[in-house]
């Protein structure tokens, strides 16, 4: 369904995204995950016509964007971080204004926007002024502007953003329903939201793609390379973390809470293929310190992301001024 090979693109000095390639299947829900200025939402506006790239060849649907642009936008329902929406129209009228202008047919426009406002959960509201909206019920009606001519393929940057939780939890429901008859690529700063609706995950920074794959198989990954295990020790001679760095197999031991005087919390990173927890009894009774709580810890997509990204803020993506501009007058 789309298929990037070797996109870049450059703003002067700065390279947004670096020699990226990946392909996305029919009815694939796929993530796109990044510190900010990692690249994600260029990459995205590159995708969906907004943005020229500056070399590397994109095929949407069988087309390619840059020879044919109009044909890739009819097949794209795209929600951009910044909604640009008419806030002296109501809701309904909008919609059937967009729809009309992505060229859906007269005989379908009324089913389509009622369509879209259903989805959205937007019947409420649907004669009120928009500018009269709530931050999270116009994000539903940016969501509805991306299904209202039903195309094969939405890009959401950012869809929950401003939302409450239960209207989150509602959007996580949809766009997993959406799953079932389009393809999805959604970038979200929420990983338990990635985590939740996205059978597959790109892991995006400074402009490289560094991890990919499901996040079942990216938790396993992490597991291989090391397993986490949480002690509680009450240790009034602080001998404890000397003596468990000691051990064969043992990587790191950090305090991560004092819990009392005496009472701490300590992460002991290990090597999984090695019997380390048994070692640990041992070295607690030889060491003469308490070992009151011992668990391991489960990995989560959030320490996927964090391990394999840096901690150190990349440079924002350059903003291109032109390009909010457009976005009212070019059909999404």
């Amino acid at each position: 369904m789309i298929s990037v090979n070797n996109l870049t693109k450059s703003f002067a000095a700065v390279t947004a995204v670096n020699n990226i390639s990946f392909d996305v299947q029919p009815n694939e829900v796929v993530g796109f995950l990044g510190p900010n200025g990692a690249g994600k939402s260029t990459t995205l506006k590159i995708l969906t016509c907004y943005q020229s790239a500056t070399s590397g060849s994109i095929t949407v649907d069988g087309k390619d964007i840059f020879k044919n642009p109009g044909a890739v936008k009819r097949v794209i329902g795209y929600l951009p971080e910044n909604v640009p929406l008419y806030l002296e129209l109501r809701t309904e009228e909008y919609l059937r204004y967009r729809a009309e202008l992505k060229r859906v047919p007269r005989s379908r426009r009324k089913k389509a926007v009622d369509n879209a406002l259903d989805r959205c959960l937007l019947g409420d509201v649907r004669h009120r002024i928009i500018g009269q909206l709530s931050k999270g019920f116009r994000q539903r009606v940016g969501l509805a502007d991306a299904l209202v001519a039903e195309p094969k393929i939405l890009i959401l940057d950012e869809p929950t953003i401003g939302l409450d939780p239960n209207q989150i939890r509602q959007i996580r429901l949809l766009i997993s329903e959406l799953g079932k008859d389009h393809t999805v690529i959604l970038s979200s700063h929420i990983l338990p939201e990635v985590e939740a609706v996205c059978s597959r995950v790109f892991i995006i920074n400074k402009g490289k793609i560094v991890g990919q794959g499901s996040p079942a198989q990216l938790r396993a990954n992490l597991s291989r390379e090391g397993a986490t295990i949480n002690l509680e020790v009450l240790d009034p001679r602080d001998k404890a973390r000397e003596a468990l760095q000691s051990i064969d197999g043992v990587h790191t031991v950090e305090q991560a809470e004092r819990l009392g005087d005496d009472l701490v919390r300590l992460t002991v990173s290990a090597n999984p293929s090695m019997a380390v927890k048994e070692k640990i009894f041992d070295v607690a009774v030889d060491s003469g310190f308490k070992l009151l709580g011992i668990s391991t810890g489960s990995v989560s997509l959030e320490d996927v992301f964090v391990k394999i990204t840096t901690q150190e803020e990349a440079p924002a993506e350059p903003e291109d001024a032109s390009v909010e501009s457009e976005t009212k007058e070019e059909t999404r």
